[in-house]
């Protein structure tokens, strides 16, 4: 799809207008930047990423909770089992709960117990040959999920029916992983994939914007509308399409 000179115009301006320290006070990605270690922003991203639905403010409230049952240690607090003190019907964000987080807790807990990071385990899944990176990875995590988990699978963690799932939490989580912006928002900590494999994390309000805007015409905010949409972004920016990301978040609010 071909990108009108004027909707490229706006989306560059309001990228270069999002995309700024100020960004990240109000903004999950706050979170896994308090840390230095890999393995630690690793867990932050991904369980960080995973409570980014709904309102911003209790986003960041219930993040806030969690991170200070890890006492400042978040891949210390999965590889020793300390989330399993987590009460099963504890609210964690939502419809998301102590036994989901226990779920995906041991998920993480056995892929650090084989590999020294996600990183890692990401290059070892075959991620960074597949087209669709982040749906490669859901898969091998779900997997290594429902191993820890005695068979047993949990929509409530990553989505299961990965032909359909847009993976908007997970795309979050691999832009704040993997995009390399100079420390200005996104961590860029992975080399196991390229900003370039990156897709954009869909959700309501960027579908809406980018229907608005012409970058799709599918009515579903599904996996086909994501690549759909990224394909337009990367005629823009082929090496980083998910520097778009804040120009949709930024017209959709205004």
């Amino acid at each position: 799809m071909k990108i009108d000179p004027q909707t490229a115009q706006l989306l560059e301006r309001e990228a270069a207008r999002i995309h700024c320290p100020e960004f990240v006070t109000a903004d999950p990605v706050q979170f896994p930047r308090r840390f230095d270690r890999k393995d630690d922003i690793e867990i932050v991203s991904l369980l960080g990423s995973h409570l980014a639905w709904g309102n911003r403010k209790m986003i960041c409230r219930d993040i806030e909770r969690l991170l200070d049952r890890m006492e400042g240690e978040p891949a210390r607090w999965v590889r020793e089992g300390e989330f399993e003190s987590v009460s099963d019907e504890e609210n964690i964000h939502r419809t998301f709960f102590g036994r989901n987080l226990k779920h995906f807790c041991r998920g993480l807990q056995k892929i650090l117990a084989e590999n020294q990071t996600i990183d890692d385990f990401c290059r070892r899944c075959g991620a960074p040959q597949s087209a669709a990176p982040a749906w490669t990875l859901a898969a091998a995590m779900n997997q290594q999920m429902a191993e820890a988990n005695g068979g047993q699978s949990d929509s409530r963690c990553l989505p299961l029916a990965l032909d359909s799932s847009a993976l908007k939490r997970l795309n979050m989580a691999l832009r704040w992983l993997v995009r390399k912006d100079g420390g200005i928002v996104d961590l860029g900590v992975w080399d196991s994939l390229t900003p370039a494999q990156l897709f954009i994390p869909l959700d309501v309000h960027v579908g809406n914007t980018s229907r608005a805007l012409g970058l799709t015409s599918r009515k579903a905010n599904d996996r086909r509308t994501t690549e759909e949409i990224t394909a337009a972004l990367r005629s823009l920016r082929p090496d980083d399409p998910t520097f778009y990301d804040f120009a949709l978040f930024g017209i959709g609010v205004s």
